[in-house]
Parts: C-alpha cells; structure tokens; sequence
C-alpha cells in the first residue's frame, strides 16, 4: 500500500456506510455502520470502539464488525483525532472521548428506535465506555470490555471525577513542530509499528492487513495530535477504578495471556460484583482476530444468557 498524504485519500477501514455528525466543541465525528434494520433483542444494535494508540483505527474491530453485520446493526467508531473524524490540534482527554460515545449512542438510539445498544471497546477505550454507561446507564444493555486498562496494578484508580495522568511539560515538548514530526514519523514507520503490533499479539504472528492500515492511518496530516496526548497520559482516567465499581449492567471482562496486556491483579477487587463475568483466550490481547470463532460463540452465549 502506498502512502496517503490527506485524509480524503485514506482507504475505509471497515465496508458498509461512512456517516458523520457535528460534534459540538470539536468537529466532525466520524462512523461505519452495516447491518439489517433492528427488530428484537437479538439484532438490537452494536457499538464497537477501537483503542488508542499512535495507530488506532476502526480496522482494529474488524473481524466483530463483518460478522455482526450479518445478523444485526453494527456500528463502529472513529473517536475524536483517528480515522475519518476530525485530527485538529486541540486537547484530547477522556472527557472528548466520553461525549464522542455519547453522541454517536444518541444518534443509534434516535434512529434505530430502541432504548439502549451492546457495546464493546477495546483497551484504553474501555474506560471511556465505562464512563459513558455511569453518565447513561440506560443506554446500554451490556459492556464487552476486550484487554481493559486500569487493573494491572494492586489497587484500581480512585482519583477525582473525569481527572487524568496528563503530563502537561511532556505534552509542550512533543507539540514542538520539528519534535511533534520527528518523533511521530520514527514511531509510525512499518517495522515500530510492526515490532509494537507484536507486542500486543504476544507473537511475530501479527494480523497483516492491520499493520498495513494502521501504517496507512498515520500519514495524513494531524495524526499526530491524539497519539501525542496519549503519549503524555493525558487520555489514562484517574478514576477508571470508580467507574468500574459503578456499573451496575452486565459486564464481559476478556482478555488473552501473551504480549504486553495479561496483567489483570485489581480484578480482586471486583470479585463481589456479581453482574461481572470474565472470558481468558489462549492468544494475546486482540483474541477475536486469533480466535474469532471462539470469541464471538463465548461472548454471545454470555450475552444471551
């Protein structure tokens, strides 16, 4: 694949629709969305959000969303400063990232018809699920939270309301037009992000077609902005601990045992928490891309149970 030097020539990542709405305070928000009209519980509409990283993309839910658009509505996310939704140079935060699922839920519900979606992240985005479900609970039937941030610790973050680690100092240094390109340009060439996508598979085996998006994503202008804040903490709750203990829905916890994501200790600390259940795959921290079939008959049986 070659280089793509603005945002209109990036190829989709998903098939189906590419919609879009206003964000208030930001700009475009940007979706795909696939699948027939909903009519029951089980084909009520899906919610599907990709990590944050200095590649991230919708590409990251894939293998979910072509098979769910078979059998029900299924939409998945660009958030704010990846894919096709706007990459201004501007805070990104949990609070931006949370009102971006806020938005893109109202606009599923609105038009579908129906109360409340599925909905599933991945990673770090997780805790922006979290905290969206505590603002809205009705708006969620169930959470899926794939390889979730905020447990590799003794003891789950419980700092103030929507506070994060952000590291403003850090955040001057990279922002430096000649650092903010050189450093993004040295951390998204094909072999970085082919050595970190093997860190997050736990393996030399890694899926192609993401590595070539994801190499792809990073070339048009502003790709930078949202990495650099996730690079200085600035999108890491402080109080991802307390939303956890808030849910009160059905939550799916899943996670593999290769790579750099299999270390779970603060889940003792929800052990009480009988509206939790929890899914380990013999792969590494995108099981659904190694075991699709396993993922997907595991984390329906749960949700329809």
């Amino acid at each position: 694949m070659s280089p793509v030097d603005d945002i209109a020539q990036l190829p989709p990542a998903l098939p189906g629709q590419r919609r879009s709405l206003d964000l208030p305070g930001f700009g475009r928000l940007s979706w795909y969305q696939d699948g027939p009209v909903s009519g029951g519980r089980e084909s009520a509409p899906m919610l599907l959000i990709h990590s944050i990283n200095a590649a991230a993309s919708a590409y990251e839910v894939r293998p979910l969303y072509e098979h769910y658009r078979g059998e029900r509505p299924v939409y998945a996310i660009d958030l704010p400063g990846y894919g096709f939704s706007d990459r201004p140079d501007r805070t990104y935060d949990p609070r931006l990232m949370t009102d971006a699922v806020h938005a893109l839920v109202a606009q599923i519900r609105h038009e579908r018809g129906v109360d409340a979606v599925d909905a599933l992240a991945l990673s770090l985005s997780t805790e922006f699920l979290a905290r969206a479900a505590v603002e809205m609970p009705g708006a969620y039937r169930t959470l899926a939270l794939v390889s979730p941030t905020g447990f590799t610790g003794d003891r789950l973050r419980e700092g103030p309301p929507c506070s994060h680690y952000g590291k403003p100092a850090i955040l001057r240094f990279l922002r430096k037009l000649g650092i903010r390109r050189a450093a993004f340009e040295l951390l998204t060439r094909r072999n970085v992000i082919r050595y970190f996508l093997g860190r997050t598979f736990g393996s030399k085996t890694i899926d192609e077609g993401l590595l070539d998006y994801d190499y792809l994503t990073t070339r048009p202008p502003g790709a930078e902005f949202a990495p650099l804040h996730f690079l200085s903490a600035f999108l890491f709750s402080r109080d991802s601990g307390t939303l956890y203990r808030s849910l009160a829905l059905p939550v799916w916890l899943s996670h593999g045992v290769r790579g750099d994501f299999v270390r779970y200790r603060g889940l003792r600390h929800l052990a009480d928490r009988t509206n939790w259940s929890y899914a380990v795959f013999q792969t590494g921290a995108l099981p659904y891309f190694e075991l699709p079939e396993e993922f997907i008959q595991r984390y329906d049986a749960w949700r329809r149970g």
